[in-house]
């Protein structure tokens, strides 16, 4: 099938067949100006900004020719040939008309507005609107509205493009939201006794084009400007959606989708935008100790790697290979993993793997909610980021591989002289059996973010990372092997995983994940070319 051509501005772009002409112009370069539309809401063509004028056969002549009136470029799809133009002063003329009406009671509170440095109000206005207003009246004011426990709505500033009232009806499927009165009494509410709770509803915020839906829990922490984006994939569960990290000065301050087509597509939930705050709690393992009976000392890490293979192979000589045993953590990265199983197995072949315990809450929660629609968006119920990722690093290790629940029972058994369990959930997860098994096994190295029963128990407490300090890949719930970037560093007396699983490795130099995955991709060859989102193709804001 051949490429779309059209003209725009005089110039010929090859575009993709079917979508609008506004997402054409708008991937091929063009700042064309709208609010009302966005890619993963149905089209109102309510906003008027993005008028253009279009060629059509002139009634009288058949001739092509610039049609009389101008047509909405985000109803109009591509076709081939089209020919239309934003260059012109009809379409100017009609861009600083409608900024002018936007602007009419908009409140001059950018200096006080979280959403100022990204509001495109305040870019079309100086673009494409007027530097003095007409308005001699007095501005219509509307009073803040608290609509639900995360969001809260400044009316004042609502430009009525009706985003949210569309997501929550075409994406969430719960339709908290909505238009009432009419003209220019209209505004954004919630139905009475229906508050926007849905498990998706921060991303009204998100498509929010101005500072009318704002996060309570981002509000007046940190200007924008401020804040460094870092690419990464969330780690609450198996669905892998594409994030992006905002953080400052070390600190983590909020979560933003990424688009990231068949996985999370434009949106994440809730569950994933607020649940990160773990990442700074201060009860996190922040210590390398090595006990020695009753007392506790806490060497250097470069000290690890010898302490490790010491006292591994002297279990391994004394009791034999057999004797020792590994948890892998499904939180864990893929080339952590792979790093961790790579030591295990080198030291003792015969030592027993098995996966650590995959947290399941409920069952996978699908929207939109109700009438039978297809599905938009899935929260899963396996709540770790990376069990796909293990399997795929447990089975190419080969040896003895067993489930959780019979390593265990080996445990509980005397199986193994010695462990190393790893883990990094940030909700409790030891098993009472675990933790009676414990008392078998005479050398024990924890792994983990938070103290627990294991920890307590350990020979050698190594203190994890959170997913925002490391980097590597977690492969989804589809099979895709998604990589993600450290954002921030770790926390004092805390080292990457990679950086110290890499050391017990015996590989110089500091961890690279990107060369991990091609050590990995000879007997995995998923990992050879993992799954990177598209670049964000230019659309709503």
């Amino acid at each position: 099938m051949s490429a779309i051509k059209i003209t725009i501005d005089g110039k010929q772009i090859e575009c993709r067949d079917k979508i609008p002409v506004l997402q054409a112009a708008l991937e091929a370069g063009w700042d064309v100006p709208h609010y009302c539309y966005h890619p993963g809401l149905s089209i109102v063509a309510s906003c008027r900004l993005c008028l253009m004028e279009m060629k059509m056969p002139n009634p009288r002549t058949k001739e092509m020719d610039w049609s009389p009136r101008l047509v909405p470029s985000c109803q109009t799809p591509v076709k081939d040939g089209l020919e239309v133009r934003f260059d012109s002063d009809k379409v100017r003329e009609n861009q600083s008309s409608c900024m002018e009406y936007f602007l009419l009671n908009h409140p001059l509170d950018c200096p006080v507005c979280d959403q100022a440095g990204e509001c495109y109000l305040q870019d079309y206005s100086l673009k494409f609107g007027e530097a003095s207003s007409r308005m001699v009246e007095h501005k219509n004011k509307n009073p803040k509205k608290d609509i639900g426990s995360k969001t809260l709505l400044y009316q004042d500033r609502c430009v009525m493009c009706s985003r949210c009232v569309r997501f929550c009806d075409e994406v969430a499927g719960t339709g908290e939201l909505c238009i009432v009165n009419r003209g220019s009494r209209a505004e954004i509410d919630v139905f009475p006794g229906a508050p926007l709770e849905n498990a998706l509803q921060g991303n009204v915020v998100d498509i929010c084009p101005v500072g009318s839906l704002l996060d309570k829990d981002f509000l007046m922490k940190q200007r924008v400007w401020f804040l460094k984006e870092t690419p990464s994939i969330c780690a609450g569960c198996s669905q892998g959606c594409a994030i992006r990290i905002d953080h400052n000065e070390g600190v983590v301050w909020r979560l933003k989708p990424r688009w990231n087509p068949g996985v999370n597509d434009w949106w994440i939930c809730d569950e994933g935008r607020f649940g990160w705050k773990y990442v700074h709690d201060a009860k996190r393992l922040d210590r390398l100790i090595v006990r020695r009976g009753a007392k506790e000392e806490m060497p250097d890490w470069s000290a690890l790697p010898e302490i490790a293979r010491f006292r591994l192979e002297q279990i391994v000589t004394s009791d034999g290979a057999d004797k020792v045993g590994a948890v892998l953590s499904p939180f864990m990265a893929c080339e952590e993993a792979w790093l961790l199983a790579k030591f295990i197995r080198e030291i003792a072949p015969q030592a027993t793997l098995a996966m650590g315990p995959v947290p399941m809450e409920g069952s996978d929660e699908t929207f939109p909610k109700g009438n039978g629609r297809d599905t938009r968006f899935t929260i899963r119920a396996e709540k770790c980021p990376n069990r796909r990722g293990v399997e795929m690093v447990l089975a190419a290790a080969g040896g003895s591989v067993v489930s959780f629940d019979d390593w265990v029972k080996k445990a509980g058994e005397g199986a193994f002289s010695a462990a190393w369990i790893a883990s990094g959930s940030p909700k409790p997860w030891v098993t009472p059996e675990l933790e009676k098994a414990l008392g078998k096994i005479r050398m024990v190295f924890a792994q983990d973010l938070f103290a627990n029963k294991v920890t307590e128990a350990a020979t050698v407490v190594v203190p994890s990372c959170s997913w925002a300090e490391r980097s590597g890949s977690f492969v989804n719930v589809d099979g895709k092997v998604q990589p993600f970037e450290a954002s921030i560093a770790p926390i004092e007396g805390c080292q990457k995983d990679g950086n110290f699983l890499a050391a017990l490795c015996g590989i110089s130099g500091l961890y690279n994940p990107a060369k991990i995955r091609e050590l990995m991709s000879a007997t995995m060859p998923a990992f050879a070319s993992p799954h990177e989102p598209p670049p964000m193709p230019a659309h709503a804001h």
